[in-house]
């Protein structure tokens, strides 16, 4: 009996020491993302509240939660968008397609006619990258 205790500890204790040598020896996964440029533009109509959305693509690899967002938004203007879980995404490299992950819904207050200059951002906790958005309040789009 006292046999099979010591060979049960001995085997649980190598099997705990494998495990932690392997994994102190697997190199941790490095995030290799970009936020794709998308070129987007919105047109609101002047005076009046509008909702809309932008969508994204957020393309390599990342361990860790993508958040999105705006800035730069015209006054009363809100952003709300979901994250994106760690993961994955490529470019199709037959036809160049790729996946959207990323939205953000945009609520816009009545605005007078203008433009503005504001930044889709897409940030990881230690890397923000962003791309312009053009949102033209207009008479009539």
């Amino acid at each position: 009996m006292r046999t099979i205790k010591r060979t049960a500890r001995l085997a649980l204790g190598a099997t705990a020491g494998a495990a932690l040598a392997l994994s102190s020896t697997t190199p941790a996964q490095a995030s290799t993302w970009e936020l794709k440029h998308s070129h987007q533009k919105i047109c609101v109509q002047a005076n009046y509240s509008h909702s809309t959305y932008l969508i994204a693509a957020v393309v390599g690899s990342w361990s860790t939660t993508i958040h999105m967002g705006m800035k730069n938004l015209p006054p009363g203007s809100t952003d709300e968008s979901a994250p994106i879980p760690p993961g994955s995404n490529y470019t199709d490299p037959e036809d160049g397609s790729t996946t959207i992950n990323g939205w953000i819904g945009l609520t816009f207050p009545p605005l007078p006619a203008g433009t503005y200059e504001s930044l889709l951002t897409a940030s990881d906790g230690t890397r923000t990258e962003s791309n312009p958005v053009t949102i033209n309040v207009k008479a009539w789009c």
